[in-house]
């Protein structure tokens, strides 16, 4: 009975992971999807997005020019480089929306590319509106409050941390800018699911399944006849 409990928790903790990897799948799909989503209006999802869909979007308003954040190193290319995030104030709101920009490639040194002067006067952007970054385990405590020049750096960006770095709102979601040949961004986005793909699922799943016929092989070979001379 404990054999064939085991294996039945076994078994259902592999198909759980089986599902899990679909699901992360579909995730996947549906966001790449969403780079070529008609354009809708951001007020119409600005404060309940959907869940598990990401909203090809467009605002209307201004930079905050001198207030930009660099999330430090994304895994873009071989010697590193910054992703850009700047708060924007949609018209007509009170709300910040933080927008990434998008990848500046690094130069195999410690110091952050040279950043292009943002546009002072009323923009209207189109991108997809989804999650920010995750923020991992953030060692030293607070980097953005350490900091008091400005672009403000931190190997991670924790959407709260910056709502309160500038004494401000912001919509729970951020804004990732559609590709643009003239910008100087690198403009190439996925979900971040590195810590957990889908074929990380699809192993636990082939690990569980495993356990399972372990379980069996155990329990026939403790209560096999032995053969008595």
């Amino acid at each position: 009975m404990l054999t064939v409990a085991g294996v039945l928790v076994f078994v259902r903790l592999g198909i759980w992971q089986l599902h899990r990897a679909d699901d992360k799948d579909a995730l996947l799909r549906r966001y790449a999807a969403a780079a070529g989503a008609p354009v809708q209006a951001f007020d119409a999802v600005a404060d309940q997005p959907p869940m598990d869909a990401y909203p090809r979007v467009r605002v209307e308003g201004r930079y905050l020019v001198d207030r930009l954040y660099l999330l430090d190193n994304p895994k873009h290319d071989s010697f590193g480089g910054v992703e850009v995030y700047a708060p924007f104030q949609p018209a007509h709101q009170n709300k910040l929306l933080l927008v990434d920009l998008g990848f500046l490639p690094g130069n195999g040194t410690d110091k952050a590319p040279q950043l292009p002067p943002l546009p002072p006067d009323g923009q209207a952007l189109q991108g997809v509106y989804q999650p920010p970054p995750g923020t991992g385990l953030e060692l030293g405590g607070n980097a953005l409050a350490q900091q008091a020049q400005w672009p403000k750096t931190s190997v991670y960006l924790d959407l709260d941390q910056v709502a309160a770095d500038l004494h401000a709102t912001f919509y729970s979601r951020v804004l990732v800018l559609d590709a643009d040949p003239a910008a100087i961004y690198v403009r190439v986005h996925t979900l971040d699911l590195s810590s957990m793909p889908p074929a990380r699922h699809r192993a636990y799943a082939y690990q569980w399944f495993t356990f399972a016929i372990a379980a069996v092989v155990i329990f026939l070979v403790l209560h096999r006849k032995r053969k008595f001379r």
